[in-house]
């Protein structure tokens, strides 16, 4: 990484798959704005629905979501009978819609439900949200606790994408942050998942994390791609121990700097290059093929709270305790905390907490993000005019630009900015230009790099 990149990636930024970022939601007083944005659906929209299920069998140090662990099952058996309480909530709250093109499973794990649960919670979204017969129904699983009995019954519900939370190989940084999961335990998971009919699998894999270094890093990656993955994600460990409280356990002087965090990175980007991986926006790869790298090459990639992904829903719909949705006119966020969020369900409420309307600025700003965040360009006085601004109004952001191009992260050419592969790692720099939100108080995400 050229010297006068370091403070760039150095900075703290939001990771911007969504615009507003969640920093800006406020609290929801009740559930009435969020049904009546619901009914704004029209006809012949489709929606995307994600479900977050906020339990693991285990904490990885590392960990960022919304999850906790349990020890007895009963717990979880509470919470899935109050979840699918809400989906009824939820779709008797619609309108007419034109069903769901893509079932999401997050958490937490997924799989810390009984393989039982986990196909009948498939069956009750796809009655609920008339899932269509062309739909993506994808789960991120943890594969050092994935069994056998959950990988046949995920599959026959209808589950074809897989992503697996892989991060690394290495044993001593497995150690590290609390997930041992050997390769040959991970290789087995994949045979299963592949012998059952699965038909496309994600691998997660991260830098940052403590012990890693560029030739660890590019080890794991190199028995990541023997394995075949479809998609490759490789994240940037987040520490914020002042939000998540178990983080404390990673000891700061085990984390690279942003130099090593950034040859770490390059490492992975050398061997899934070379692999024949196709680079998708800032931390993605796929293979050519792949509807990802499709969608990537015919600009309609997008960028939403999964990611990178090729889902053109405008209407998303949160279902369990943290999830965020998107409707027309703004975003809502599910408590998080699931005694507060069983109590709204059990009362009959849309356990809405948070919320933000948008506005039409707030659109013209995320549509231009997302660009940048996805093609590497954007030409921003063209996003202007296609939503009924003038073409100069966004030339107040060049100024940020203008400070940047020097340093060889973008190129302006008219209203046009372009980023360099070579500094895609630091898109969210050039993102940060037009984010009308990020000055002011100080506020802490992840680094940008």
């Amino acid at each position: 990484m050229p010297s006068s990149w370091l403070a760039q990636a150095g900075r703290t930024l939001p990771r911007y798959t969504s615009y507003p970022t969640a920093l800006a939601f406020t609290a929801a007083e009740d559930d009435a704005e969020a049904r009546s944005w619901l009914a704004q659906i029209r006809p012949d929209q489709t929606l995307s629905v994600y479900t977050h299920v906020p339990f693991c069998k285990r904490l990885c140090w590392y960990c960022g979501c919304h999850t906790s662990v349990f020890h007895e099952y009963d717990r979880v058996r509470t919470f899935f009978e109050t979840l699918k309480r809400e989906i009824e909530l939820w779709a008797a709250a619609m309108p007419a819609h034109a069903g769901t093109q893509h079932l999401h499973f997050g958490g937490g794990s997924p799989n810390a439900l009984a393989p039982a649960d986990f196909a009948e919670l498939v069956a009750v979204l796809g009655r609920a949200f008339r899932l269509r017969p062309d739909a993506e129904v994808a789960a991120e699983l943890d594969p050092g606790l994935l069994t056998h009995e959950f990988i046949d019954a995920a599959v026959a519900a209808g589950v074809n994408r897989v992503s697996l939370g892989v991060q690394t190989f290495d044993p001593d940084v497995q150690q590290k942050v609390n997930r041992i999961q050997p390769f040959e335990q991970v290789a087995s998971v994949v045979a299963r998942l592949r012998d059952a009919g699965l038909a496309a699998l994600n691998f997660d894999l991260m830098y940052g994390l403590p012990g890693q270094t560029p030739e660890n890093v590019a080890a794991s990656t190199r028995d990541a791609i023997s394995l075949a993955p479809d998609r490759v994600a490789v994240f940037g460990y987040a520490h914020v121990p002042w939000m998540k409280k178990h983080q404390v356990m990673i000891r700061e002087e085990d984390l690279a700097d942003a130099q090593g965090r950034w040859d770490q990175a390059e490492a992975a980007d050398q061997e899934l290059v070379a692999a024949g991986y196709v680079r998708i926006g800032l931390d993605h790869y796929a293979r050519p093929g792949d509807p990802l790298a499709v969608a990537a090459a015919s600009g309609r990639l997008r960028r939403n709270f999964q990611g990178y992904t090729d889902d053109p829903a405008a209407v998303m719909i949160p279902v369990g305790p943290s999830s965020i949705g998107r409707f027309g006119p703004g975003f809502v966020q599910n408590a998080i905390a699931t005694d507060t969020w069983g109590r709204a369900v059990e009362a009959g409420h849309l356990p809405v907490a948070r919320r933000l309307p948008v506005t039409e600025e707030d659109e013209l700003r995320a549509a231009v993000i997302e660009r940048v965040m996805c093609d590497l360009r954007v030409d921003v006085g063209a996003v202007c005019t296609d939503r009924g601004f003038a073409p100069d109004a966004l030339d107040s952001c060049f100024a940020g630009i203008a400070e940047l191009e020097p340093l060889g992260l973008c190129r302006l050419r008219g209203r046009v900015v372009e980023v360099p592969a070579a500094a895609a790692r630091l898109v969210r720099t050039v993102a940060a230009c037009f984010d009308a939100q990020l000055a002011g108080p100080a506020r802490r995400h992840a680094q940008a790099v």
